[in-house]
C-alpha cells in the first residue's frame, strides 16, 4: 500500500476541552460509544452541524482519538469541515461545542447552522 502524504488526508482538529468534554459525555454511555460530528440541509443559514452519540461506525469514517474521547465522522460531512476545529466553550452564556469552520462563509447566532 503507497504512503498518503499526510497534508492530503482531510482533517478536523479537536481542542484538548472539547476532547475531555466528549470523553465526560461518553463515559456515561453503553461501552463503544463515540460521538459523530455531521453536517446536515437545514438550519437558518443551509446547513446545520449534528452531534449524536452513537456505536454505529462506517468503514470511511474519519476517526478522532483523544483524551480518551472518539469522534467520528463520515465521509460526506468531512467535504464539510475538512479544516475545522471543534472546541467546547463555557461562558456566560452558556456552554456549547464550537466548530470554526474555514469553509463557512456565515453563520447564524447560535453557531450551529452556516453557509458555503
Amino acid at each position: 500500500m503507497p504512503a498518503v502524504d499526510a497534508a492530503l488526508e482531510p482533517t478536523v482538529i479537536v481542542t484538548d476541552t472539547a476532547a475531555r468534554r466528549i470523553s465526560e459525555i461518553l463515559s456515561g454511555e453503553a461501552p463503544e460509544s463515540v460521538l459523530r460530528v455531521s453536517v446536515e440541509g437545514g438550519g437558518c443559514s443551509g446547513f446545520q452541524y449534528r452531534f449524536d452519540v452513537t456505536r454505529e461506525r462506517d468503514g470511511d469514517d474519519l476517526v478522532i482519538e483523544k483524551e480518551g474521547a472518539t469522534i467520528v465522522v463520515d465521509k460526506v460531512s468531512m467535504d464539510y469541515l475538512s479544516g475545522s476545529r471543534i472546541d467546547f466553550v463555557d461562558d456566560l452564556i452558556g456552554a456549547s461545542f464550537k466548530i470554526d469552520n474555514p469553509h463557512a462563509v456565515a453563520s447564524c447566532g447560535c453557531g450551529t447552522s452556516f453557509a458555503l
